[in-house]
């Protein structure tokens, strides 16, 4: 094992010395900077030199893969987030329509014959629903009348499906006047939900 000399103090560097070493490597590394940094990582070459060694287009190339790249990532992102919107509307979907309906009332009317199906509502409430028939198509008149009021909400004739909603403008009994004038049976399925404390029918 050797012992290492001690240095000399006139063999150790000035400050002058020091600083002048310092200012030349940071022109030295401004210079790298924008010699063969910019124009090679960036594609930006604001001396020229860049495009004289072949840097500039490096860096062109560079950027426009990274583009691509970053749009690549966009695009399947949008893509997974819509799949993923569309995975929560089937569930979202099916728990609504697994709740939606209060009653279900199916009913079935011979040719020339009638009924009436009702919900008991007070006033400002709402009703929806839908119904379709099944064997020929129906005629029908939604409606509702009581001390001396009336009101219409839709009439249909030669009908086979039907959706919608109302809200009632007074108390009583609001519903569906149904008649079958085809020459074979029909069946109807009604489906309810909203504000109504009873369903009434009337034959």
């Amino acid at each position: 094992m050797h012992n290492a000399s001690k240095p000399k103090l006139e063999d150790l560097p000035t400050k002058a010395q020091l600083r002048r070493s310092s200012i030349i490597a940071s022109i030295g590394a401004v210079a790298i900077g924008v010699l063969v940094y910019m124009p090679a990582e960036l594609g930006k070459d604001p001396t020229g030199v860049g495009s004289l060694l072949g840097l500039t287009e490096m860096g062109e190339i560079k950027q426009q893969l990274a583009a691509e790249a970053a749009a690549d990532a966009e695009t399947h992102g949008d893509q997974s987030s819509s799949l993923m919107d569309d995975i929560l509307g089937v569930f979202v979907g099916t728990a609504h329509a697994q709740e939606a309906w209060q009653d279900q009332i199916t009913f079935t009317l011979a040719p020339g014959e009638y009924t009436e199906i009702k919900a008991t509502m007070e006033e400002g409430a709402s009703l929806f629903y839908e119904w379709s028939s099944e064997g020929g198509r129906i005629n029908f008149d939604l409606h509702a009348h009581a001390d001396g009021q009336d009101v219409t909400y839709e009439k249909g004739r030669g009908e086979t499906s039907g959706e919608g909603s109302f809200e009632t403008p007074f108390a009583g009994n609001h519903g569906w006047f149904w008649r079958n004038r085809d020459d074979e049976a029909v069946t109807v399925t009604l489906q309810l939900r909203g504000d109504y404390s009873a369903i009434v029918r009337d034959e």
